[in-house]
């Protein structure tokens, strides 16, 4: 007898909506308010195009929830779960670590008090969350569908070289934030630094899970994601340019990399099936 594929379970779609939601506020709050960070968001983010650049994140992030909530299959949706996990861990590490920087104090308005305190009890509580999820899924016999669409092998090159680089920069970033911001394309404090390394090792993250997962379907969610970053990230740039270093190497690197999410995201979206 044929055995079903493990389906997502309804605890887990539901947690993937939730935590859509709760980034999608998080992108409105610094894409959209970039230069507002000292009144909307935890904790003051400058230059703008900083806050823009974790919009962009948390927005892309969305993307990837969402898409994976609506995905029957385990298999299908799990892309969205180590990620997550990793980057809430390494956030609220980042958090507890600059908590001085934080609006918690009497002289900020009681909304951006609010706002912080929501900020810290959001990622004290989802990896918890996450780890309870995956331990239920563990727990499943049911299989996995056969690969039937692999990633092409100048694709799972391509997404390698990206999983490399993001995880070692992203490291980078969160142990020596002073020494990364001399390679990094605009300025960057400690803080902001770090706040980007978590996003950057997450991007590593996924980059392996794909690779792992080797299947286009399954990596389906994270190429929606990965073209609304490029997309994002592209506007940022173009609505604060000054901040950016454009004639630097560690400038082009960056331009490098929204092309490659770009390509990588329409060859897995859009390319022929093997």
């Amino acid at each position: 007898m044929k055995t079903s594929a493990e389906q997502t379970t309804s605890r887990v779609r539901a947690f993937l909506w939730m935590a859509g939601f709760l980034v999608a506020l998080a992108g409105i709050q610094l894409f959209v308010f970039p230069e507002q960070t000292e009144r909307f968001f935890a904790w003051t983010i400058d230059p703008p195009l900083t806050a823009a650049f974790l919009g962009a994140c948390y927005w892309s992030s969305v993307v990837l929830e969402w898409s994976a909530a609506r995905t029957r299959t385990w298999a299908g949706a799990r892309i969205a779960i180590p990620t997550v996990l990793v980057f809430t861990v390494l956030t609220l590490g980042v958090t507890l670590l600059h908590l001085d920087r934080f609006h918690l104090g009497p002289e900020f308005e009681f909304a951006t008090r609010l706002v912080t305190w929501v900020w810290i009890a959001i990622y004290t509580l989802v990896p918890i969350l996450l780890v309870v999820l995956l331990i239920g899924h563990a727990r499943s016999r049911q299989p996995d569908p056969s690969r039937w669409d692999h990633l092409p092998t100048w694709v799972r090159a391509l997404v390698m070289v990206q999983a490399v680089v993001f995880l070692l920069g992203g490291l980078v970033l969160l142990v020596a934030p002073e020494s990364a911001a001399a390679w990094w394309p605009w300025s960057l404090t400690a803080l902001t630094g770090r706040a980007i390394g978590a996003w950057v090792i997450s991007l590593g993250v996924i980059a392996a899970h794909a690779l792992w997962e080797d299947d286009k379907e399954r990596v389906r969610p994270a190429a929606y994601s990965y073209l609304t970053l490029a997309i994002l990230e592209t506007v940022a740039l173009v609505r604060f340019p000054g901040d950016f270093a454009w004639t630097t190497l560690s400038g082009w690197v960056y331009l490098v990399f929204l092309a490659s999410a770009v390509v990588v995201g329409a060859a897995v979206l859009w390319g022929r099936p093997r």
